[in-house]
């Protein structure tokens, strides 16, 4: 991991005795002696400028990357995120003379150390104290506590005061420290330096410095230390003199080439929304890769050229791949910038960040992607001395409070371990400082110690939970041993999820089986309310009202009229009716006598009708006789004299004049495979197609969510839909199989907020299936939308919700329950719910879809099939009974969209939805893969609105209520 460093300083050396120029990458390829001897051979002479000292007596400037941190510091306030922390136990007799008398050394030392930054004339200036001003430690005694708990309680709070008291960048001083005595002979000693002159090699440098000084003073000796050559404003004043003209031209062409177009934002799956502001509130969860996975990484690594560093950091951008989606990702890493041999022993803000863009488009192999690692490695690293701060002002990226510019996450290399200062009478431990502060998303920190690789990982707790990022460390973790096991397979191949996760998003997550004992189509559970309550009412539409008995008795009535007309298992019955009880007794009659309904809207276009019924082919069509004429020539050139046309209206409404004694029960008997409807979509990728419903998908579906809405017998349901879309099933058959009363709201009335209102409140409605944009718009229509909440159960559905409407909703009538249920008319109706006046930890922007029915398996799948880890997004496949036959007369678009399950048996339905598993099992839906549109500032008719939107995928019905908001203007909603 260190050969990138050492190839760096090998190439600085040959430029400062030699005056040679060599390319670092020929440099890194060709270590051997002799190789070298003829790069020389070939080298370029360099003039490299000397480091000279500069005038105190001028305003002395500032590096770049402290003028980027002081920047920051003007904008956002000095952070914690910034504190560079050590921590070391001392256990002993301790010299406190000899102690203060080698800090006052190290600020004496260092000028960096006694450094405040100041404004000059609108400019920001170095301002460095005088070397005598000595160090203020501030000394802490614990011993009084006589309760051990109590004192570790103390000596927490003093750890937590340091890591996150503030630093003043214009006062000073920026080093601090505390000497914490816990026992006679035990003292914890902290210091903190600000990062504006400091870095992680300058807390190397104190802590071997601490340990010479305090062994001479502490046995009467001299600073044993060589005087430094130059300070830290001499190297800022160099820095500036040198990164001009040629120098700075090539090293920006670099970097402008190499990030133009690169994403400015990883878009990372997070635990919660990005607040707007960073807050640099962190933590870390630890990671370790046992001997033999460290072995073979490195091993792999030396097969390709490649250092452990380039080998873990092809591995890691490989999860941010996959985690993110993103075809390529930009990650930041750090470099120590102190090539020159004297800024070795010197403290300041050396360290510079190189941004390295990694191009996984195509998704290469194993091997071929450690090449491209290596390359871009290896590039950044020979322009590495371009500060970041250059590069960003460069690229001029969308500035944002947000989060940082180029790239949100990092991967940090650290050498070898800092040894413990050896000092006289003491026995030295580092004491862990907790990590509170985060400046990025995500900071993998990795090093290798003794055989293994180990480290942590960073994160912001404002994005992540903990659980979150152990998950990310486990998928690291997979994704190494898969490059190692297998180093020619594709990395969108690679295996990331461990098997306990594989476990929850197949199995866990999806043991939904559930036996219905009563396992009987939906007619069938129809009938058997209508004998156990024949008087009961079961539907209501306006003033009229038709008990069990008395809707069992028509729809047998017209069932025995369909048989007769050669109506058989399969068959199609087209049902063109208004919203009615008719409406009812068609579908329940076609279902009695074994065929399969096909309910077409007369509000659709003739045009659109006339292909419905020309697809369909039905053995008959149910309709109204006024109806039939006024709808066009159309209709009836494709139905007259193919098929009978019944009059659900006339005589004895039983169709066509057909007796009493034919209320008898039809007794088909059907199977559970065969049809029991045909719903058309939208058609917007083509014509609509014809959905293929069999009774034992639909009777799951009635037992499974009749259970989740949990109603008393007897309850009633308002349908506010039309019946052409399986939107108003939800109301309809758990009405009518569980003893409840379906209340069928014309048109006129769900359009209307103070109707719907009147109405609901009137029939004391207990259940409303809705689409959250409709109950917007009727909410907003009303001056006491209250009315419109119903009493125990609202279903929204159809469309994604949002929280504001669920608060909304809670608030006006806290005792109903808000129920968010989601699914394909290819699935039959409905495939998942969730309670959301449960949900009280919201792990998403968008309330949940909640978890699958009964019978029915839910899993986010990527475009190779194969499984997304917890809250990365893909598509939503659904399995189990629900799935449809697929599409009526579209074999080719069936096979396209249900497929065989790749992880069980059975079909499953390929959703066309973007969704995520969240954390807790329940699934979030991320908007449509195929239809992702926005519309902004548009002039449009109203009329043509409501046939484009009748044209989309997914619409069942288009509703479009406009408001005058000024003369002339209409609000769409």
């Amino acid at each position: 991991g260190g050969h990138s460093l050492i190839a760096v300083r090998v190439a600085s050396r040959v430029q400062q005795r030699l005056g040679m120029a060599l390319d670092l990458a020929d440099l890194f390829h060709k270590p051997e002696l002799g190789a070298l001897a003829e790069l020389l051979r070939s080298a370029t002479r360099s003039e490299l400028p000397a480091i000279a000292p500069v005038a105190r007596d001028r305003p002395l400037a500032l590096s770049f990357a402290q003028q980027r941190l002081w920047f920051l510091s003007q904008m956002e306030g000095v952070s914690e995120a910034y504190h560079i922390p050590k921590g070391l136990r001392l256990k002993g007799e301790l010299n406190a003379q000899a102690l203060q008398r080698t800090l006052d050394r190290l600020l004496e030392r260092h000028e960096a150390l006694r450094t405040r930054f100041i404004a000059v004339d609108g400019e920001p200036a170095q301002h460095i104290a005088p070397a005598d001003i000595g160090f203020a430690l501030q000394h802490h005694d614990l011993r009084a506590h006589a309760d051990p708990g109590e004192g570790n309680k103390a000596l927490q709070r003093l750890t937590e005061l340091e890591a996150g008291e503030a630093f003043n960048l214009e006062t000073g001083p920026l080093i601090r420290g505390r000497l914490i005595r816990t026992a006679d002979t035990e003292h914890l000693l902290l210091i903190t330096m600000h990062h504006i002159v400091s870095d992680g090699w300058s807390m190397e440098v104190l802590t071997s410095e601490l340990s010479a000084l305090y062994g001479a003073f502490s046995q009467g000796q001299q600073d044993p230390l060589p005087a430094l050559s130059v300070q830290y404003a001499d190297f800022a004043a160099c820095q500036r003199r040198w990164l001009s003209g040629d120098v700075l031209q090539t090293q920006s062409r670099y970097w402008q080439r190499t990030l133009a177009g690169a994403p400015e934002l990883i878009e990372l799956p997070t635990d919660r929304p990005r607040p707007q502001r960073q807050d640099h509130a962190g933590a870390s969860v630890e990671i370790e890769f046992d001997a033999a996975m460290s072995a073979g990484l490195k091993a792999l690594g030396q097969r390709h050229g490649a250092t452990l560093f380039m080998t873990l950091l092809a591995a890691w951008a490989i999860v941010l791949k996959r985690l993110s989606g993103q075809g390529e990702v930009v990650i930041g890493t750090p470099v120590a910038n102190r090539a020159r041999a004297e800024l070795e022993p010197m403290i300041g803000f050396f360290v510079n960040t190189l941004a390295l863009r990694l191009n996984g488009e195509g998704s290469p192999s194993v091997a071929q992607w450690l090449q491209h690692t290596k390359a871009q490695a290896l590039a950044a690293q020979q322009h590495q001395d371009l500060p970041f701060e250059q590069v960003v002002e460069l690229m001029r990226p969308v500035r944002s409070l947000a989060h940082g510019p180029l790239f949100q996450v990092m991967f940090a290399w650290e050498g070898q371990d800092t040894p413990l200062p050896r000092m006289p009478g003491l026995q030295i431990e580092a004491q862990e400082l907790p990590q509170t502060m985060a400046k990025f998303d995500l900071t993998l920190t990795l090093r290798e110690r003794g055989g293994c690789i180990q480290g942590s990982l960073g994160y912001a707790t404002a994005l992540y939970e903990r659980e979150t990022i152990k998950r990310h460390v486990e998928y690291l973790r997979c994704i190494a041993r898969a490059m190692v096991d297998n180093e020619v397979q594709e990395i969108d191949r690679l295996d990331i999820l461990p098997a306990a996760e594989r476990h929850k998003l197949l199995v866990e997550w999806n043991d939904t089986a559930v036996e219905y004992p009563d396992n009987k189509c939906v007619h069938e559970l129809f009938e058997a309310q209508a004998a156990l309550q024949p008087n009961a009412i079961a539907v209501k539409q306006g003033e009229r009202q038709m008990s069990y008995g008395e809707l069992n008795a028509k729809a047998n009535q017209l069932a025995h009229r369909l048989r007769k007309l050669g109506v058989k298992p399969d068959e199609r019955v087209a049902i063109l009716v208004e919203r009615s009880v008719e409406m009812v007794v068609a579908l329940l009659a076609t279902l009695k006598a074994g065929g399969a309904y096909v309910p077409l809207d007369p509000a659709y276009p003739a045009q659109r009708l006339a292909y419905m019924l020309e697809d369909c082919a039905p053995k008959a069509v149910v309709t109204e006789a006024e109806l039939w004429v006024t709808l066009g020539a159309d209709l009836v050139k494709q139905a007259d004299g193919a098929c009978p046309v019944i009059d659900v209206k006339a005589q004895g409404s039983g169709g066509d004049g057909e007796s009493i004694a034919d209320a008898t029960p039809a007794l088909v008997e059907v199977n559970p495979h065969q049809l029991a409807y045909v719903i058309y979509t939208s058609g917007s990728t083509g014509q609509p197609k014809g959905v293929m419903v069999e009774h034992d998908q639909l009777s799951n579906y009635v037992n499974a969510v009749s259970a989740v809405l949990d109603v008393p017998h007897g309850a009633r349901y308002a349908m506010v839909s039309t019946f052409a879309a399986d939107l108003g099933h939800t109301a309809l058959f758990p009405a009518l199989c569980n003893g409840g009363v379906l209340h069928i709201v014309s048109r006129q009335c769900a359009m209307s907020g103070p109707l719907l209102a009147d109405y609901i409140e009137r029939e004391g409605i207990d259940l409303l299936k809705i689409v959250p944009s409709h109950l917007e718009a009727l909410l907003q229509s009303t001056d006491r939308p209250e009315r419109l909440i119903p009493a125990k159960r609202l279903v929204l559905g159809g469309e994604p919700t949002s929280w504001s409407l669920v608060d909304r909703v809670r608030a006006l009538k806290p005792g109903c329950t808000v129920i968010n249920h989601y699914g394909p008319t290819e699935t039959t109706v409905g495939v998942s719910t969730v309670r959301l006046s449960d949900v009280e930890d919201r792990l998403s922007e968008t309330p949940a879809i909640g978890k699958p029915l009964a019978n029915v398996s839910l899993v986010v799948l990527g475009e190779q099939l194969d499984l997304k880890p917890i809250s990365v997004a893909g598509e939503l496949y659904v399995g189990g009974r629900q799935v449809s036959r697929g599409y009526l007369n579209s074999n080719q678009v069936t096979a396209q969209r249900f497929i065989n399950n790749p992880f069980g048996e059975g079909r499953m339905y390929r959703t066309g939805d973007r969704a995520r598993v969240l954390p807790d099992g329940s699934l979030q839906l991320l908007g449509r893969l195929d239809h992702q549109v926005k519309l902004r500032g548009f002039r449009i008719e109203l009329g043509e609105v409501e046939a484009k939107l009748g044209e989309c995928e997914g619409v069942g019905e288009v509703v479009v209520l406009a408001r005058e908001d000024t003369p002339g203007e209409k609000r769409l909603v």
